[in-house]
């Protein structure tokens, strides 16, 4: 009977620890089920990420913004079409005067020393490149305009060239106060032609009911030169005169010149005998180009001098 009762415990452990087993076995069967069914579920939603990726590729690129247009100051002796030449500017000096009209005003050939130029055109920007093109390909119109270094050095030796021809066929070249300076206290003539309208003509023209000054034969932008030295006490409108420039000698006279079309000295300036201080014109209460030239005893109008006696007292023949 104890060996039976041996015999008998082991087999019922057997058969719970069967049923144990089956039941875990039951238990571990059923985990790998959820564990599948979980596996399968996560893989699903990171497939959004690529989509972002490529939307963010497929963005245009911004092109960089254009540089500030270049600024040129006027300094003594310039012109609007000089300065177009000696920078190459496209347009020539109309379009440089187009984009400067506001600060030039209504007549291009009147500039001044110290007025500041936009040296191309205003606002000028490149364009954005389109979506899915490189961004680089628009950078590309800039470097055609740029000349090579040989080509932009042959250019710049054609405009000296050109600039040094245009000054030997200038009317009063040939005149002798204009080969050399004049020497100090010395007094020249302000232009090299004739007189075309004595001093004191009588006339309605003229408020006064006569000429003030005297009228030189002068073409449109003629070197006017002070006919001695001194200092600019006005430069700028004169209403009837037009643009004139008034110098103060030493001996208390004062010269005046009228009609010019452009100015090439400033009030304050120290000038010289011969220097050139604007370009003849027809500015003002005036039927054609020439130089209005007057001597006075004091600033303003009403106070003139024969001009030709004063200048030949100097030692000018005219």
């Amino acid at each position: 009977m104890p060996a039976k009762g041996k015999h008998r415990r082991p087999k019922s452990r057997s058969i719970a620890r069967g049923f144990a087993a089956a039941g875990t076995g039951g238990a571990a069967l059923a985990l790998p089920l959820v564990g599948a069914a979980g596996a399968h579920a996560a893989p699903a939603a990171p497939a959004v990420a690529p989509q972002t990726h490529s939307a963010v590729q497929g963005q245009p690129v911004a092109a960089a913004p254009a540089a500030a247009p270049a600024v040129y100051t006027v300094v003594p002796g310039d012109c609007l079409s000089t300065i177009a030449a000696d920078r190459g500017l496209e347009g020539g000096w109309q379009q440089l005067y187009a984009d400067n009209r506001e600060a030039v005003g209504a007549d291009p050939s009147l500039i001044h020393p110290g007025l500041r130029l936009s040296l191309g055109a205003p606002g000028a920007a490149a364009a954005p490149a389109p979506a899915g093109k490189p961004a680089d390909k628009p950078a590309a119109a800039p470097k055609k305009k740029s000349p090579a270094p040989a080509a932009a050095a042959a250019a710049g030796q054609r405009t000296a060239k050109a600039a040094a021809d245009r000054q030997a066929a200038a009317p009063e070249a040939s005149a002798p106060q204009a080969a050399a300076p004049a020497a100090a206290g010395a007094f020249v003539a302000p232009v090299g032609g004739g007189v075309s309208t004595a001093y004191k003509m009588s006339g309605a023209m003229w408020s006064s009911g006569y000429h003030t000054g005297v009228d030189f034969v002068a073409a449109s932008g003629t070197q006017v030169r002070a006919v001695g030295a001194g200092t600019v006490v006005s430069a700028g409108w004169g209403g009837a005169y037009g643009n004139e420039v008034v110098i103060r000698h030493a001996d208390g006279k004062y010269s005046q010149y009228a009609h010019l079309s452009q100015l090439s000295v400033t009030a304050g300036q120290s000038v010289t005998a011969g220097q050139g201080i604007g370009l003849s014109g027809s500015t003002g209460n005036s039927t054609g180009p020439h130089l209005h030239f007057e001597i006075r005893t004091g600033q303003s109008y009403g106070s003139d001098i024969d001009p030709l006696a004063y200048l030949r007292s100097k030692g000018v023949t005219i």
